[in-house]
Protein backbone atom coordinates (compact mmCIF):
# COMPACT_ATOMS: atom_id res chain seq x y z
CA UNK A 1 0.00 0.00 0.00
CA UNK A 2 1.27 3.44 -0.94
CA UNK A 3 0.78 5.97 1.84
CA UNK A 4 0.68 9.66 1.01
CA UNK A 5 1.26 12.75 3.08
CA UNK A 6 -0.52 13.26 6.39
CA UNK A 7 -2.10 16.62 7.28
CA UNK A 8 -4.21 17.85 10.18
CA UNK A 9 -6.33 20.99 9.92
CA UNK A 10 -8.00 22.34 13.05
CA UNK A 11 -11.14 24.45 12.81
CA UNK A 12 -12.82 26.44 15.56
CA UNK A 13 -16.03 24.40 15.81
CA UNK A 14 -18.09 21.75 14.06
CA UNK A 15 -20.09 24.20 11.95
CA UNK A 16 -16.98 25.87 10.55
CA UNK A 17 -15.40 22.46 10.06
CA UNK A 18 -18.35 21.25 7.96
CA UNK A 19 -18.33 24.42 5.85
CA UNK A 20 -14.58 24.16 5.27
CA UNK A 21 -14.84 20.48 4.35
CA UNK A 22 -17.59 21.32 1.85
CA UNK A 23 -15.43 24.00 0.25
CA UNK A 24 -12.50 21.62 0.00
CA UNK A 25 -14.71 18.93 -1.51
CA UNK A 26 -16.04 21.28 -4.18
CA UNK A 27 -12.52 22.23 -5.20
CA UNK A 28 -11.38 18.61 -5.30
CA UNK A 29 -14.35 17.54 -7.45
CA UNK A 30 -13.85 20.40 -9.90
CA UNK A 31 -10.12 19.67 -10.14
CA UNK A 32 -10.81 16.00 -10.88
CA UNK A 33 -13.38 16.87 -13.52
CA UNK A 34 -11.01 19.29 -15.20
CA UNK A 35 -8.31 16.62 -15.24
CA UNK A 36 -10.37 13.58 -16.28
CA UNK A 37 -13.89 14.76 -17.07
CA UNK A 38 -15.38 13.09 -14.00
CA UNK A 39 -14.91 12.69 -10.26
CA UNK A 40 -15.59 9.95 -7.75
CA UNK A 41 -16.28 10.50 -4.05
CA UNK A 42 -17.19 8.31 -1.10
CA UNK A 43 -19.64 9.77 1.40
CA UNK A 44 -19.94 9.26 5.13
CA UNK A 45 -22.74 9.72 7.61
CA UNK A 46 -22.52 11.23 11.08
CA UNK A 47 -22.99 14.77 12.24
CA UNK A 48 -20.03 16.35 10.48
CA UNK A 49 -20.39 14.18 7.38
CA UNK A 50 -24.02 15.16 6.84
CA UNK A 51 -23.24 18.73 7.90
CA UNK A 52 -20.65 18.86 5.12
CA UNK A 53 -23.26 17.79 2.56
CA UNK A 54 -25.71 20.40 3.86
CA UNK A 55 -23.05 23.09 3.57
CA UNK A 56 -22.29 21.96 0.03
CA UNK A 57 -25.97 22.11 -0.92
CA UNK A 58 -26.24 25.64 0.51
CA UNK A 59 -23.22 27.00 -1.35
CA UNK A 60 -23.74 28.86 -4.65
CA UNK A 61 -20.32 27.49 -5.67
CA UNK A 62 -21.89 24.04 -6.08
CA UNK A 63 -22.88 25.23 -9.57
CA UNK A 64 -19.24 24.88 -10.61
CA UNK A 65 -19.61 21.10 -10.34
CA UNK A 66 -20.90 18.98 -13.22
CA UNK A 67 -23.08 16.82 -11.02
CA UNK A 68 -23.90 14.45 -13.86
CA UNK A 69 -20.22 13.49 -13.98
CA UNK A 70 -19.78 12.58 -10.31
CA UNK A 71 -19.76 8.98 -9.11
CA UNK A 72 -21.03 8.75 -5.54
CA UNK A 73 -20.30 5.82 -3.26
CA UNK A 74 -20.70 5.14 0.48
CA UNK A 75 -18.16 3.98 3.03
CA UNK A 76 -20.76 2.10 5.03
CA UNK A 77 -24.47 1.75 5.53
CA UNK A 78 -26.90 0.76 8.24
CA UNK A 79 -28.51 -2.48 7.08
CA UNK A 80 -32.08 -1.29 7.38
CA UNK A 81 -35.10 -1.20 5.09
CA UNK A 82 -35.09 1.22 2.17
CA UNK A 83 -36.24 4.66 3.24
CA UNK A 84 -35.37 4.21 6.90
CA UNK A 85 -34.29 7.65 8.19
CA UNK A 86 -31.29 6.09 9.92
CA UNK A 87 -29.76 5.01 6.61
CA UNK A 88 -26.81 7.13 5.51
CA UNK A 89 -28.14 7.36 1.96
CA UNK A 90 -31.50 8.74 3.14
CA UNK A 91 -29.73 11.43 5.14
CA UNK A 92 -27.44 12.20 2.19
CA UNK A 93 -30.46 12.54 -0.09
CA UNK A 94 -32.09 15.05 2.24
CA UNK A 95 -28.87 16.98 2.80
CA UNK A 96 -27.58 17.16 -0.78
CA UNK A 97 -28.46 14.62 -3.44
CA UNK A 98 -32.11 15.64 -3.78
CA UNK A 99 -30.95 19.19 -4.49
CA UNK A 100 -28.39 18.67 -7.26
CA UNK A 101 -28.73 17.07 -10.74
CA UNK A 102 -26.84 13.84 -10.10
CA UNK A 103 -27.02 10.99 -12.60
CA UNK A 104 -28.97 8.23 -10.79
CA UNK A 105 -26.86 5.60 -12.56
CA UNK A 106 -23.75 7.06 -10.93
CA UNK A 107 -25.16 7.09 -7.38
CA UNK A 108 -24.02 3.75 -5.97
CA UNK A 109 -26.16 3.07 -2.92
CA UNK A 110 -25.44 0.15 -0.63
CA UNK A 111 -28.28 -2.40 -0.66
CA UNK A 112 -31.10 -2.09 1.83
CA UNK A 113 -32.38 -4.89 4.03
CA UNK A 114 -34.93 -6.95 2.11
CA UNK A 115 -34.81 -9.94 4.41
CA UNK A 116 -31.65 -11.50 3.01
CA UNK A 117 -28.39 -11.88 4.88
CA UNK A 118 -26.11 -8.82 5.02
CA UNK A 119 -23.30 -10.90 3.52
CA UNK A 120 -25.30 -11.04 0.29
CA UNK A 121 -25.62 -7.26 0.29
CA UNK A 122 -21.85 -6.93 0.83
CA UNK A 123 -21.19 -9.24 -2.12
CA UNK A 124 -23.54 -7.20 -4.30
CA UNK A 125 -21.75 -3.96 -3.47
CA UNK A 126 -18.36 -5.57 -4.05
CA UNK A 127 -19.58 -6.62 -7.50
CA UNK A 128 -20.65 -3.05 -8.22
CA UNK A 129 -17.22 -1.77 -7.22
CA UNK A 130 -15.55 -4.36 -9.44
CA UNK A 131 -17.70 -3.43 -12.44
CA UNK A 132 -16.59 0.19 -12.10
CA UNK A 133 -12.93 -0.70 -11.55
CA UNK A 134 -10.09 0.98 -13.37
CA UNK A 135 -8.18 -1.17 -15.86
CA UNK A 136 -5.65 -3.26 -14.00
CA UNK A 137 -7.33 -2.61 -10.66
CA UNK A 138 -10.12 -4.32 -8.79
CA UNK A 139 -11.56 -0.99 -7.62
CA UNK A 140 -12.76 2.32 -9.03
CA UNK A 141 -10.70 5.43 -8.56
CA UNK A 142 -11.82 7.37 -5.48
CA UNK A 143 -10.70 11.00 -5.55
CA UNK A 144 -11.90 11.62 -1.99
CA UNK A 145 -13.12 9.10 0.57
CA UNK A 146 -14.62 10.75 3.64
CA UNK A 147 -14.92 9.05 7.00
CA UNK A 148 -16.38 10.04 10.32
CA UNK A 149 -14.49 8.95 13.42
CA UNK A 150 -16.28 7.37 16.36
CA UNK A 151 -15.40 8.08 19.98
CA UNK A 152 -13.78 4.66 20.24
CA UNK A 153 -11.93 5.17 16.95
CA UNK A 154 -14.18 3.35 14.48
CA UNK A 155 -14.36 4.41 10.84
CA UNK A 156 -17.00 3.29 8.33
CA UNK A 157 -18.39 0.32 10.27
CA UNK A 158 -15.00 -1.08 11.26
CA UNK A 159 -15.04 -1.12 15.05
CA UNK A 160 -12.06 -1.85 17.32
CA UNK A 161 -11.16 -5.53 17.58
CA UNK A 162 -14.03 -6.50 15.26
CA UNK A 163 -13.89 -9.13 12.47
CA UNK A 164 -14.25 -6.29 9.96
CA UNK A 165 -10.81 -5.04 10.99
CA UNK A 166 -9.33 -8.27 9.64
CA UNK A 167 -11.51 -8.72 6.54
CA UNK A 168 -9.53 -8.96 3.31
CA UNK A 169 -12.41 -8.58 0.87
CA UNK A 170 -13.65 -5.36 -0.74
CA UNK A 171 -16.84 -5.05 1.31
CA UNK A 172 -17.92 -6.85 4.45
CA UNK A 173 -21.05 -7.51 6.43
CA UNK A 174 -20.81 -6.28 10.01
CA UNK A 175 -22.84 -7.91 12.78
CA UNK A 176 -23.16 -7.14 16.48
CA UNK A 177 -21.95 -3.55 16.24
CA UNK A 178 -21.48 -2.00 19.69
CA UNK A 179 -23.76 0.89 18.69
CA UNK A 180 -27.16 0.60 16.99
CA UNK A 181 -28.15 -0.54 14.51
CA UNK A 182 -26.14 -3.72 15.07
CA UNK A 183 -26.05 -4.90 11.46
CA UNK A 184 -24.26 -2.95 8.72
CA UNK A 185 -22.36 -3.17 5.46
CA UNK A 186 -18.91 -1.56 5.25
CA UNK A 187 -15.96 -1.02 2.98
CA UNK A 188 -12.85 -2.78 4.27
CA UNK A 189 -9.42 -1.34 4.96
CA UNK A 190 -8.22 -2.60 1.59
CA UNK A 191 -10.88 -0.61 -0.23
CA UNK A 192 -10.56 2.47 1.98
CA UNK A 193 -6.79 2.70 1.50
CA UNK A 194 -7.15 2.47 -2.29
CA UNK A 195 -8.50 6.06 -2.34
CA UNK A 196 -6.30 8.90 -3.54
CA UNK A 197 -7.32 11.02 -0.57
CA UNK A 198 -8.86 9.88 2.71
CA UNK A 199 -10.45 12.61 4.83
CA UNK A 200 -11.24 11.90 8.48
CA UNK A 201 -13.80 14.23 10.07
CA UNK A 202 -14.07 14.56 13.84
CA UNK A 203 -15.69 17.15 16.11
CA UNK A 204 -16.29 17.32 19.83
CA UNK A 205 -14.44 16.46 23.00
CA UNK A 206 -15.73 12.89 22.83
CA UNK A 207 -13.53 12.24 19.80
CA UNK A 208 -10.33 13.70 21.25
CA UNK A 209 -8.91 10.49 22.69
CA UNK A 210 -9.47 8.50 19.50
CA UNK A 211 -7.99 11.27 17.34
CA UNK A 212 -4.94 11.51 19.54
CA UNK A 213 -4.35 7.76 19.61
CA UNK A 214 -4.78 7.40 15.86
CA UNK A 215 -2.25 10.14 15.18
CA UNK A 216 0.14 8.74 17.77
CA UNK A 217 0.53 5.54 15.78
CA UNK A 218 -1.98 3.15 17.32
CA UNK A 219 -2.66 -0.11 15.50
CA UNK A 220 -5.61 -0.19 13.16
CA UNK A 221 -7.25 -3.14 14.90
CA UNK A 222 -7.31 -1.26 18.21
CA UNK A 223 -8.07 2.17 16.67
CA UNK A 224 -9.42 1.67 13.13
CA UNK A 225 -9.04 5.37 12.31
CA UNK A 226 -5.29 4.82 12.46
CA UNK A 227 -5.53 2.48 9.47
CA UNK A 228 -7.50 4.84 7.22
CA UNK A 229 -4.79 6.24 4.96
CA UNK A 230 -4.95 7.60 1.43
CA UNK A 231 -2.51 6.75 -1.33
CA UNK A 232 -1.84 10.42 -2.11
CA UNK A 233 -3.02 12.19 1.02
CA UNK A 234 -4.59 11.59 4.41
CA UNK A 235 -6.34 14.67 5.73
CA UNK A 236 -7.68 15.01 9.25
CA UNK A 237 -10.30 17.76 9.54
CA UNK A 238 -11.08 18.33 13.22
CA UNK A 239 -12.42 21.01 15.51
CA UNK A 240 -10.68 22.49 18.53
CA UNK A 241 -12.30 20.14 21.02
CA UNK A 242 -11.34 17.02 19.06
CA UNK A 243 -7.80 18.32 18.54
CA UNK A 244 -6.66 18.69 22.13
CA UNK A 245 -4.37 15.64 21.86
CA UNK A 246 -3.00 16.45 18.40
CA UNK A 247 0.73 17.24 18.53
CA UNK A 248 1.31 20.91 17.63
CA UNK A 249 3.78 19.98 14.89
CA UNK A 250 1.03 18.14 12.99
CA UNK A 251 -1.38 21.07 12.80
CA UNK A 252 -1.45 22.91 9.49
CA UNK A 253 -3.58 25.88 10.46
CA UNK A 254 -6.64 27.02 12.37
CA UNK A 255 -9.78 28.79 11.20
Amino acid sequence: MTVGELSVVVHRNAEILAAAAAARLMVRIVDAQQARGSASIVLTGGGVGIGTLKALAASPAREAIDWGAVDIWWGDERYLAAGDPERNEVQANEALLDHVPVDPARVHRMPADTGREPESAAEQYADELSKAARPGSGLPRFDVLMLGVGPEGHVASIFPESPAAYDEGLVCAVRNCPKPPPTRVSLTFGTITSADEVWLLAAGAGKAEAVGLALAGAGRVQIPAAGARGGVRTLWLVDEEAAVNVPPELRLRRS
